[in-house]
């Protein structure tokens, strides 16, 4: 069984989730530098305190609810066999699901960009923050809303980046934790170091070719 396959069906260490978003993510300081004003943080916080039923159900397959709401299996598919990561996926695609279903936002948040998000919500936030809590713990809420917006290339609505970013910051449920903070970091850090040396190894081949 390929390597994929099997780690859908297997439940993912915290580590391992963490590891996996930041090979995924590209980094938080060039999300903020992208995003760009986008909807209320009450509009988002409230659709995810009315997350559907079958939304939540662990019958559903978080790749075929995947491929209805965005056209594409995001990342986090590959650990959907881990309950978090299932419950994380699932309520950031009801927040892009409702914009049919209830009513759109101020701005979009579906599209091809909305698969980071997801993977931000499955991947960062649901390892360190129960999915549960987002709808029912107020502060969780908001760090649930926040971390989605920003990952779907937005601030929310009336923030600029420096506020936004503060305000996240104070919220951060990973950073409770020292450990894993600074295990984060550590993978944080290897990511970035491998994103540089493929660019550079990207640059050198594009020279080498029109050089040639």
């Amino acid at each position: 069984m390929a390597e994929a396959e099997r780690a859908e069906n297997e439940q993912a260490s915290t580590g391992e989730l963490l590891a996996a978003w930041s090979e995924r993510s590209g980094g938080e300081q060039e999300a903020w530098t992208r995003a760009r004003p986008g909807p209320a943080l009450d509009a988002i916080a409230a659709r995810l305190s009315a997350v559907p039923q079958m939304f939540l159900d662990d019958r559903v397959s978080v790749r075929a609810l995947a491929g209805d709401v965005l056209g594409m299996a995001p990342a986090c598919v590959r650990f959907a066999g881990d309950e978090r990561v299932r419950r994380g996926a699932a309520i950031a695609l009801w927040i892009i699901a409702s914009e049919e279903l209830v009513a759109p936002f101020s701005s979009p948040v579906g599209g091809g960009a909305a698969a980071l998000a997801v993977d931000a919500l499955a991947l960062r936030l649901a390892p360190v923050s129960d999915p549960l809590s987002w709808i029912s713990d107020d502060e969780r809420r908001i760090e649930a809303a926040r971390t989605f917006l920003l990952w779907r290339g937005y601030l929310p609505e009336g923030e600029d980046a420096q506020t936004a970013s503060s305000l996240l910051a104070a919220v951060d449920s990973l950073a409770r934790d020292k450990a894993l903070a600074d295990a984060y970091e550590g993978h944080r850090h290897r990511a970035e170091i491998a994103r540089k040396l493929q660019e550079a190894r990207r640059k050198e081949a594009a020279a080498r070719y029109s050089s040639e």
